[in-house]
């Protein structure tokens, strides 16, 4: 099974370095002529083909290489640590993104006619998998659709859900089918998850988090790790460091001002954390990242 005709699709409408956003509102392509630095960034519910070259991805303790012939799906938003890993200036790293509805996938997988899932079914963010022939087939027809502008309204729509319904029943289907079954450990981790993001600023109680889940704090923290790799403490730092990253990044704001904005009370406290996750001080590390060229996120 070979992934050049997709590469082929994604050469003729990213032509240049970088992330192009396209006229498919889910959809971004990615190119990169040279390997790039380990990006911090958060990973949001949608699957990712590498069409050519190769990507490394780290979510906590688990490591994953993966180029083409695979596909990587999300399930949860997720801080990871991804960069390119293989791309020159004659063969680039050519991949695209697509992002996916959680109640698409909800209305989907209710209306096929699907095995119930077993009570041992994994529940991680992430899930790498080899690429079925004809979800590839889809996805370089979706990419190909760019080309005919006129089309996309009408047939867009009908290629996304097809690529839903494959990734729902094929191998990656356990995983997202644990994202939206009523009352699994995976929904209700993701839902305290979702209402977390909104909120890292605050100051929250286990006990809290745990209630939302309708789980016990114990229970709620093991299936937390198990999705995330991380504690819900953990997970709330990483959101609130890449919000301050973000922050300087774009806004021009000294660490203490920032470490204000996103719920630190000490700014010590924040140049420690943000020098650890980072592997720099706040403010060489935003200038390193302002001369340094961009990462593909996806």
């Amino acid at each position: 099974m070979s992934t050049e005709p997709l590469a082929q699709a994604i050469a003729q409408i990213a032509r240049t370095d970088g992330d192009h956003t396209t006229a498919i509102a889910r959809l971004s392509l990615h190119r990169r002529s040279w390997r790039t630095d380990p990006l911090h960034c958060i990973y949001g519910l949608g699957v990712a083909v590498v069409a050519q070259g190769g990507k490394r991805v780290a979510q906590g303790e688990q490591v994953m290489h993966y180029g083409p012939g695979q596909s990587l799906v999300n399930t949860v938003d997720m801080p990871v640590i991804s960069h390119v890993v293989q791309a020159d200036a004659a063969r680039p790293f050519l991949g695209m993104m697509l992002t996916l509805d959680a109640r698409e996938l909800l209305q989907l997988a209710s209306d096929l006619d699907l095995q119930p899932l077993p009570r041992d079914a994994p529940a991680f963010a992430l899930s790498l998998k080899p690429l079925d022939e004809r979800l590839l087939d889809a996805a370089t027809r979706l990419v190909r659709l760019l080309l005919e502008p006129q089309l996309v309204p009408s047939l867009a729509p009908l290629i996304q859900q097809e690529i839903v319904v494959r990734l729902l029943c094929g191998p990656h289907g356990p995983y997202l089918r644990q994202l939206v079954a009523a009352g699994s450990p995976s929904q209700q981790v993701a839902q305290a998850m979702a209402w977390l993001k909104q909120n890292y600023v605050d100051d929250v109680l286990m006990d809290e988090l745990a209630a939302r889940a309708h789980m016990s704090a114990s229970t709620f923290r093991l299936h937390f790790r198990k999705l995330t790799g991380m504690s819900p403490l953990q997970y709330q730092k990483q959101l609130r460091l890449q919000a301050a990253r973000q922050l300087m990044l774009n806004q021009d704001l000294d660490a203490s001002a920032t470490a204000a904005r996103v719920g630190y009370e000490s700014p010590s406290q924040f140049s420690r954390d943000y020098s650890r996750l980072f592997g720099g001080p706040p403010q060489r590390d935003i200038k390193r990242l302002r001369q340094a060229p961009a990462a593909v996120p996806g």
